[in-house]
């Protein structure tokens, strides 16, 4: 198997198939998808390349992102940076697309530029499951917990998604809102689109409020345009929602375009909240309400748990960092000609 045979099952040029592998940024997010998913079904190993992938192996540690639009990482790959070159770390950065398979991503890593160690900033557990048995080199996933997967080289920093995702519910109800819709995410059990979902369930439950989650339910990726489309879809099919609970900051800021194309003030006829608490929700209008994840506890918390296994074999990790509620101008009580009977 060579690339021109990835670049013929993938309907691309070997030129294009050869820039997703060495991860350059000049390519969409549509053709990268499918290119890296003809090399995962044929478990391809560009090893064309592995007289430059070998020069670069050092004492590097390896930060692999899950999804390029999502503003969260940015700041924790900022943060994660610093704090390992305050270290005396070099970091190398390997942006995948969210639908990427991370793991086997990382198997090859470690076989051709041997990182030192690797963070994961996001990650599927199903995919964490099933392949990092191959990997032996000192990991700590970020954003979601792996204190189940039995690994003794996986450690774990994330937030209580489950908790603040019921909570955000909460807070919505108490400003009178009854039909809530929920927008993004994944709805697997092994990602933390899930455990968001199930405080949602729970907080309805808990208040009940009637929920569907068909039908008040509509998962996409963390983007803006793919939360643009999601708020368009949902709000067809359930007209009577006043507020919408978000999954990411982004998801929700391209949910308050789409709904102001359709004619609809935000707050005022539809409330929106996010999740993630990034920098550009305090700037956005209106700004956004939202649960704010502590990327400053995530980083520094997740390159302290890397270090010290790198410095010495210790026992994995598995913590959980505080969130904020941040009350913003994107939720207001519903208007009482727009409360549904």
């Amino acid at each position: 198997m060579t690339i021109k045979d990835i670049a013929r099952m993938s309907g691309v040029g070997v030129a294009t198939v050869s820039r997703v592998l060495n991860n350059h940024p000049d390519v969409s997010e549509e053709t990268r998808r499918k290119v890296m998913a003809v090399v995962a079904e044929q478990g391809f190993q560009p090893n064309n390349n592995a007289r430059h992938l070998k020069q670069q192996t050092s004492a590097s540690v390896a930060l692999i992102v899950k999804g390029t639009m999502n503003m969260l990482f940015a700041d924790l790959v900022e943060r994660c940076q610093q704090l390992l070159q305050d270290a005396g770390q070099d970091a190398t950065v390997y942006y995948l697309d969210e639908d990427a398979n991370e793991v086997a991503y990382a198997v090859q890593l470690c076989r051709e530029r041997k990182p030192l160690g690797i963070l994961f900033l996001g990650g599927d557990r199903e995919l964490f499951h099933s392949g990092f048995q191959d990997i032996h080199i000192p990991c700590v996933l970020l954003t979601n917990i792996a204190g189940d997967l039995g690994f003794d080289n996986l450690s774990s920093v994330t937030t209580d998604d489950k908790e603040a995702a019921r909570q955000a519910v909460h807070f919505l109800a108490k400003r009178g809102h009854r039909h809530i819709g929920m927008l993004g995410g994944n709805w697997s059990c092994f990602q933390i689109g899930h455990s968001r979902f199930l405080g949602c369930v729970q907080a309805c439950e808990e208040l009940n409020l009637p929920f569907d989650g068909e039908r008040q339910c509509e998962p996409c990726r963390y983007s803006l345009p793919d939360g643009y489309a999601a708020a368009k879809r949902l709000l067809a099919r359930c007209p009577e929602l006043t507020a919408i609970f978000a999954v990411s900051d982004v998801t929700a800021m391209g949910a308050v375009r789409a709904l102001q194309d359709l004619g609809k003030r935000v707050p005022e006829d539809i409330s929106v909240m996010g999740y993630d608490g990034i920098a550009l929700a305090d700037y956005f209008v209106p700004r956004l309400t939202t649960i704010r994840q502590d990327t400053q506890q995530l980083a520094e918390q997740g390159v302290d748990l890397l270090l010290r296994s790198l410095q010495r074999h210790c026992a994995p990790v598995h913590t959980v960092v505080p969130f904020q509620l941040i009350p913003g101008e994107s939720v207001t009580p519903p208007r009482a000609s727009a409360k549904p009977t």
